[in-house]
């Protein structure tokens, strides 16, 4: 004779028969944990939901931070940029290494983003770019035109490159002096942003952290052409914010020749290498 709760156990155990199904075939959404370790042997975790001329500088000073095998392709010069040019897609793509915890802007007269206005002439940035940066840093000049200097307190990078690259642009026409003070740090793409100062300037401790891009599909600057036109993008940048074109061309090596879950810090000295500083 049949229990009366056969049924009932027979229907659970397909139930979770299903479940178990579904989970092998779901898209991978769980969490992944990655370990970055500087050259002076600090170690930074962060959890992504997804998983996917320059002043006096010479070109024999860019030569000292060559490139390695996978990224020397980046600065083959097959052509002149029109040979490259065309749309790149950088919305999806990301630049971003954060430190162990966000350091603060202190008090502030208004706040846009990771923007906070302290005077009529100074704003701090803390934080990351993301799609929404451009807009908050137009409507903070629209709310202070005053703003001229731009100090950068801890700043991770971005989690969307084609906002980062616009939010440079404009940094660049507003003509701010950009200032990495004493205990500064930029990162990833927020070394972009201290770039773009019309005046750049940099506390003797300040760091600068570097590290390929990556896209929506995990695949960084090394395993894109050299053709391919995402890579214009960033050395037009360089150019505009005023590397010549072997300057551009190195540190975009350079950048890239560190993957993007492990962060190279550069100091001062090494920045004014490629780009006069005040």
């Amino acid at each position: 004779m049949v229990s009366p709760a056969a049924p009932a156990a027979l229907v659970r155990t397909l139930v979770v028969a299903l479940f178990a199904a579904l989970l092998a075939f779901a898209p991978a959404q769980a969490q992944q944990l990655v370990t970055v370790t500087t050259t002076v042997t600090t170690t930074v975790t962060w959890i992504y939901g997804d998983t996917p001329g320059a002043g006096d500088a010479s070109a024999e000073d860019a030569d000292e931070f060559a490139a390695d095998d996978d990224t020397a392709a980046l600065l083959d010069d097959t052509g002149d940029d029109a040979g490259v040019a065309g749309e790149a897609d950088l919305g999806a793509t990301r630049r971003y290494a954060p430190g162990a915890g966000l350091a603060t802007r202190g008090p502030a007269k208004a706040r846009f983003g990771p923007f906070a206005v302290v005077d009529g002439t100074t704003a701090r940035m803390s934080g990351d770019v993301d799609g929404a940066t451009p807009r908050q840093f137009a409507a903070m000049l629209a709310a202070f035109p005053g703003v001229r200097r731009l100090e950068m307190i801890d700043c991770p990078g971005s989690l969307d490159e084609e906002a980062n690259l616009i939010l440079a642009r404009a940094i660049r026409r507003a003509g701010l002096e950009t200032v990495v003070p004493s205990g500064g740090s930029v990162r990833s793409g927020a070394v972009e942003l201290w770039l773009a100062g019309s005046t750049r300037r940099a506390a003797p401790d300040a760091e600068f952290g570097v590290h390929s891009w990556a896209d929506e599909y995990g695949r960084e600057a090394k395993d894109y052409p050299a053709s391919d036109p995402v890579h214009a993008e960033y050395i037009g940048l360089y150019r505009e914010m005023g590397m010549d074109d072997a300057h551009a061309r190195a540190f975009y090596a350079l950048t890239n020749a560190t993957p993007f879950d492990q962060v190279r810090y550069l100091t001062r000295d090494d920045m004014a290498r490629f780009v006069p500083l005040n």
